[in-house]
């Protein structure tokens, strides 16, 4: 009997330390998931933020369209969240049912073991009777053995009374995690429907926006035909500076024609750049990229091709732009129409940061990380920072997106 019971005790206590390390990495799955579905809320919340200043120009409504776009692509994103979110604790739900089911049926055999143990104590309970068992014994040896028993059944009885008692408690513990979760999936699943009618909202929004713009296709090319203008003179800028550097250490150091020199301390920094890859800190303190990089589609005209050599970061109005990386500037440009731009090296890398409105650093300053260089232009109620990175005698430019922290 004490063997049969014992199992029971042994298996169920197996299979909550069984489940124990497969709960940690569910958990560990569960946080991924609050992690991302926290900065995906806080994303979108941004974006509202800074639609809520565009509706209130007026104007900005190419911008807006761009916004919002990526903010239904992020809700998107963040009903998909909830949703595994979903579909996690069902399958923590399912496992603590399981797990339950098992203990009830270990809890009810112990408890009709131990009934019949009273059954038999009742019988034998009599001190007398006890006694006479020992004394019957046929020899000394099967005395004390009988003598060991009773000792031993004793303290089975209490054993078996503190085992049901601990596996209840275990069990009124799972069946409060199993209430919390169902109510949390609730929860959940409310949070799903309410996020996919706002989506139906905005594309809604984002349908009427387009319709808006559609027709005015010719301001749109004008403004695109300025924007490349601005692009063109940038890059140009780029290749002087980037030519007097080589004029320069070509005059210094005897290097060969065509070839960028650097000194120790450049090329250190350069490193250093490269290995910050992926771990840069944006350009501004606050933004979401809303013009990407390379060559795509317009948002609203998609026969027209875009080619941008970095990225454009919308921000808030009056928000200040800062250096990426420790570095010197190289240049200070002036483009009518869009403001300033500064150019800082890294060795050989450049970054470059436009559409300022005003310029707090001279050619020839050090900067360290995250100083401030500048403050953003608004210009037709848009605050967007045009942010590049090239590299080399070449001035190849590299996707910012895959250099700055969690910009992909």
């Amino acid at each position: 009997m004490s063997r049969l019971v014992s199992s029971f005790i042994f298996i169920s206590f197996l299979f909550v330390g069984i489940t124990l390390p497969t709960t940690v990495a569910a958990q560990s799955k569960r946080t991924v998931l609050e992690r991302k579905k926290s900065r995906l809320k806080s994303d979108i919340e941004y974006k509202n933020t800074l639609l809520k200043k565009n509706e209130a120009e007026k104007n900005n409504t190419l911008n807006q369209l761009v916004l919002l776009q990526d903010k239904i692509s992020k809700r998107v994103e963040l009903i998909a969240t909830i949703n595994s979110e979903v579909k996690y604790l069902n399958g923590q739900i399912e496992g603590n049912e399981e797990l339950i089911a098992s203990m009830e049926r270990d809890v009810e055999t112990l408890k009709s073991e131990y009934a019949k143990m009273i059954q038999f104590a009742y019988r034998n309970r009599s001190s007398y009777d006890q006694i006479m068992y020992v004394f019957a014994s046929s020899d000394f040896n099967q005395a004390y053995k009988r003598l060991r028993y009773l000792q031993q059944y004793s303290e089975f009885r209490k054993k078996q009374t503190e085992d049901i008692k601990r596996l209840e408690s275990v069990l009124i513990e799972k069946n409060g995690e199993l209430l919390a979760e169902r109510s949390e999936k609730e929860s959940l699943l409310e949070a799903e429907l309410s996020e996919k009618s706002t989506l139906a909202q905005e594309k809604s929004q984002h349908q009427e926006i387009y319709a808006s713009l559609e027709s005015k296709e010719e301001d749109l090319k004008k403004e695109i035909k300025e924007k490349q203008k601005e692009r063109q003179q940038m890059q140009l800028a780029i290749d002087r500076i980037i030519a007097e550097e080589i004029r320069l250490a070509q005059k210094k150091n005897s290097s060969k024609k065509g070839e960028w020199s650097l000194t120790p301390e450049a090329k250190a920094l350069a490193n250093g750049f490269t290995a910050n890859k992926g771990k840069l800190p944006w350009p501004v303190e606050k933004g979401t990229i809303t013009d990407k990089y390379g060559v795509h589609a317009h948002p609203v005209l998609k026969s027209i091709k875009i080619n941008n050599h970095g990225v454009g970061i919308s921000t808030n109005r009056g928000a200040s732009a800062r250096s990426v990386y420790e570095g010197e500037i190289s240049k200070i440009i002036v483009i009518p129409g869009a403001g300033k731009a500064v150019i800082v090296r890294h060795g050989d890398y450049l970054t470059v940061y436009g559409n300022l409105k005003e310029v707090y650093v001279a050619a020839g300053d050090k900067v360290k990380v995250k100083q401030i260089i500048g403050e953003v232009v608004t210009i037709d109620g848009k605050t967007e920072l045009q942010f590049e990175i090239h590299k080399g005698v070449n001035a190849t430019t590299l996707d910012p997106a895959l250099w700055l922290y969690r910009a992909k």
